[in-house]
């Protein structure tokens, strides 16, 4: 499955935005989904996660009631929506695809990432 992510960019403290992650190739449905994220100088981080059975949702304590993850079947793609931007929150955002989880290496198919970056 490839993965493109695209949405990021630059935003003042307390703004939003929406990252977008479409896949194609297999069977999109088989898959759990993602979001990562990677500031400069830090590790890989798990941001949010959803699960195709049963769209649940899961959440990085740093991002939950801020951060929502939703999808579209028909479109093939998962978004998350970002609210209440802190500068924390900036980094290389990446989206995945596997078997869902909070570790990078419980998935197996990752996108490009996308670049968001919010200023105070």
């Amino acid at each position: 499955v490839q993965l493109q992510a695209s949405g990021g960019g630059l935003v003042q403290a307390g703004g939003s935005l929406r990252l977008s992650c479409r896949a194609s190739g297999r069977t999109f449905s088989a898959y759990n989904m993602g979001w990562f994220r990677q500031a400069p100088g830090k590790d890989r981080e798990f941001v949010a996660g959803m699960y195709w059975s049963d769209s649940n949702a899961y959440y990085a304590d740093s991002v939950k009631g801020r951060f929502t993850v939703s999808r579209d079947n028909v479109k093939n793609t998962v978004y998350l929506q970002m609210n209440s931007l802190k500068p924390e929150d900036t980094a290389v955002y990446f989206c995945a695809a596997g078997g869902g989880g909070t570790y990078s290496d419980d998935y197996a198919y990752w996108g490009q990432g996308t670049l968001v970056t919010v200023s105070s």
